[in-house]
């Protein structure tokens, strides 16, 4: 088995879900995850957001507000599995959001409507399953509505029927009155079954600080889960420079996964910006290898 930034395509789609977690693992922090709108009109007209962010650096691939079960992906012909003609354009793991709503949480800010194909559920989590999807991201948008204690929930329902590998945790408030991250949550996190605990980047909401990410890797990764920072507050179309501090910080802390956002002008980050993160946490060498490597090997 190979470590995920030098692995090829065809060697990630014969990992199983656990391969796939010690590929991130041995990748010592260098692996990058993009996300990416998937409704919006993509950064060019006849591509997917996906094809965008694998060219410019991307490892993983997280479809953000795709309906599972009337999927509708700009730059994808309808019908047929969304996840396998994915695997066929990019040559990466393909992962979706699912959002544990909690009716009863207190809102800060007025709740959006959300369709059922976007909820974290029996019925979602069934249909990634059968579409083949290799990762599930429990968090939320702005303005949901998702509690942390909705998220435990839906854990402990996807550790049940999902094969693929289980991310979850909060980027934001997701509109809710509550603590994004402690360590009590975390803890639940783990016990519930998460694979990856979700968490913010640095310098991306107020407070969270560098000994509160490394209190959270510490704890993840003393009960055998990983970490994925998350830039998920539009910061994702900053100037270079922020991004690069962000990543290098977020390195520093210990984090294994790094998340990019979909906030820029398309539904996707600045494509330059995922290629800076990717320069910053790995150089060169794997940054070249990655965008030029073909995803037929």
């Amino acid at each position: 088995m190979k470590r995920l930034i030098s692995a090829n395509s065809s060697d990630m789609f014969k990992m199983s879900k656990e391969e796939l977690l010690t590929s991130i693992k041995a990748s010592e922090g260098r692996t990058i995850l993009s996300e990416n709108i998937v409704l919006l009109p993509p950064v060019a007209n006849d591509i997917t957001n996906a094809e965008i962010a694998k060219a410019f650096g991307a490892d993983l691939i997280l479809l953000n507000m795709v309906d599972v079960f009337e999927p509708k992906i700009w730059g994808l012909e309808p019908g047929g599995n969304f996840v396998e003609k994915l695997h066929k354009l990019v040559g990466r793991p393909i992962g979706v959001n699912l959002e544990p709503v909690d009716e009863e949480a207190s809102m800060l800010e007025s709740r959006g409507d959300m369709p059922e194909g976007r909820r974290a559920s029996v019925k979602t989590i069934d249909e990634i399953e059968k579409l083949g999807v290799d990762f599930v991201c429990l968090t939320g948008n702005p303005g949901t509505g998702v509690s942390n204690k909705a998220i435990i929930d839906s854990i402990r329902l996807a550790k049940k029927k999902f094969s693929g590998f289980i991310i979850a945790g909060k980027m934001h408030g997701a509109g809710v009155d509550e603590p994004v991250i402690t360590q009590e949550i975390i803890e639940e996190y783990i016990e519930a079954g998460a694979d990856v605990i979700l968490v913010p980047s640095i310098g991306t909401i107020p407070g969270f600080d560098h000994e509160q990410l490394k209190m959270a890797v510490k704890a993840a990764h003393k009960a055998g889960s990983l970490v994925m920072s998350a830039i998920g507050t539009s910061q994702e179309g900053s100037d270079k420079e922020t991004i690069r501090y962000m990543a290098i910080q977020n390195k520093i802390c210990g984090v294994d996964i790094q998340h990019i956002g979909d906030a820029g002008y398309c539904g996707l980050a600045d494509p330059e910006n995922i290629y800076e993160m990717s320069k910053a946490i790995r150089g060169i060498r794997h940054t070249a290898a990655v965008m030029a490597k073909s995803i037929n090997r």
